[in-house]
């Protein structure tokens, strides 16, 4: 946008669909942007397709808080200022899978990756003028919930149950950060609907093709789902959490942005790092 001063960009799943597609747009702006992945070989298609001494790729997983937390250092050691973080990171897996510290595969990268990126770099956040973290899973849809009594879900593990658990975690995650962190950054919620994004990630390939076979026809393209993410970078929204399906404001009196269940996911979550970081 002409006028806008380049912003330094951290994305989480950034090599795949969205998180790709804004990596690309924001470079385009001028921005210094830093893309996390999991993958060598996609993050250094991405890296020649951009051809920019302005993009950096991290290949970490980020379903390890050890990763997570090495990365976090790294962009703390290059960056004394983070304009937007963006986060995407997330796939299916179709058998309950443990992380190396003993947690739920989907909880860890699609809930906690983002719980602890967006604190570990608060300060750098902090430092920005307009700082913004943009969240993107899956506001406004109300099925789903937190299993309190089983949160890593060691009884009745499906993958449809995991993500629709991580995906209202990461709503009370917004709640919380808002309510709760003290930071100035703006907090965005954001579902983007069915996109073109990720159709060859999933891992069964029956599963894939109906995926792929149903996006052609009703998936919103890539370019549009991401359209708003660029644009909030570069006007981040004026209140603290800002709601959005696919386009439209989510209310935020929704059972799913509970203020009180916020806080009790926090709770959970702090006493979960606090035990797994235990001797």
């Amino acid at each position: 946008m002409p006028g806008q001063s380049p912003k330094t960009v951290i994305i989480s799943g950034g090599t795949d669909g969205m998180g790709r597609a804004t990596a690309l747009a924001r470079l385009s702006r001028g921005d210094d942007v830093t893309v996390i992945g999991s993958s060598r070989a996609k993050g250094d298609r991405l890296l020649a397709e951009a051809n920019s001494p302005r993009l950096r790729f991290l290949q970490a997983d980020l379903s390890s808080i050890a990763e997570v937390e090495r990365v976090a250092a790294r962009i703390q050691e290059r960056h004394d200022t983070v304009d937007a973080l963006a986060l995407f990171a997330n796939r299916l897996s179709p058998k309950r899978r443990e992380t190396p510290d003993g947690l739920e595969y989907t909880f860890a990268l699609y809930y906690l990756s983002r719980h602890l990126l967006g604190n570990l770099l608060r300060p750098q956040l902090d430092a920005a003028a307009h700082p913004l973290i943009i969240n993107v899973a899956g506001v406004g849809a109300t099925a789903g919930g937190i299993l309190w009594e089983d949160p890593q879900l060691t009884h009745r593990y499906g993958q449809i149950r995991a993500q629709l658990q991580a995906g209202r975690a990461n709503d009370l995650l917004g709640v919380a950060f808002a309510d709760r962190s003290g930071s100035k950054a703006r907090y965005v919620l954001y579902h983007p609907g069915f996109t073109r994004s990720g159709a060859d990630s999933n891992p069964n390939p029956v599963t894939r093709a109906v995926i792929k076979s149903l996006a052609r026809f009703f998936a919103r393209p890539v370019e549009d789902a991401v359209r708003p993410i660029v644009s909030w970078i570069d006007a981040p929204p004026t209140d603290a959490l800002t709601a959005n399906d696919r386009g439209w404001p989510v209310d935020k009196s929704l059972r799913t942005l509970d203020p009180e269940a916020a806080k009790r996911l926090a709770a959970y979550t702090e006493e979960l790092l606090g035990r797994v970081s235990s001797p």
